[in-house]
């Protein structure tokens, strides 16, 4: 098998297909690698540290009844063609299940009836706050949701990395 990430450009079923056989072949040599579960575990605990910050000043909340209540949303159709494939292989080792097709045309591939499928979400899809947002939410706790979004997009890009490496020295095994 060819452990090269698909193009970004590629179809997402593309690069889902491509993750979900990396980890079939490659599960015990990723899962198995120290530094990549010591990876995991700080992305695990950095996001949900984010995660909860951003429930506490209740962005959450106004996301939400955004999508729900007013038919609006930030997850709009084609954000997924920023993923990289790399991204969607990390979200199966942290457990996440991708979806096999859209549930809305009209948002993001992976916003379900439930919210986002993803655990480790793009760059865009962490730091990204809307007007509406910026204008609600007291500057203090947004300020406390940027400190704890910043120590999630470090471990990903660390983990991102390592998981590149250790895919790397695969394919010259």
């Amino acid at each position: 098998m060819d452990l090269r990430e698909p193009p970004l450009e590629s179809p997402v079923e593309q690069k889902i297909s491509w993750a979900r056989e990396v980890l079939d072949r490659h599960r015990q040599a990723l899962l198995g690698d120290e530094q990549l579960s010591e990876g995991l575990s700080m992305l695990k605990r950095t996001i949900h540290e984010s995660r909860e910050a951003m429930a506490r000043a209740g962005i959450a909340d106004l996301c939400r009844a955004c999508e729900l209540d007013e038919g609006g949303s930030c997850c709009g159709a084609g954000i997924e063609k920023h993923f990289g494939a790399t991204l969607l292989l990390l979200n199966l080792l942290l457990g996440a299940a991708l979806p096999e097709t859209t549930h809305d045309p009209l948002s993001c591939f992976f916003l379900s009836e439930k919210g986002c499928t993803l655990l480790a979400r793009h760059v865009i899809c962490v730091n990204f706050l809307c007007q509406k947002i910026t204008e609600s939410i007291d500057a203090d706790r947004i300020a406390a949701l940027r400190e704890k979004e910043g120590l999630e997009l470090e471990a990903l890009f660390v983990l991102l990395e390592k998981i590149k490496k250790k895919l790397a020295g695969s394919s010259h095994a």
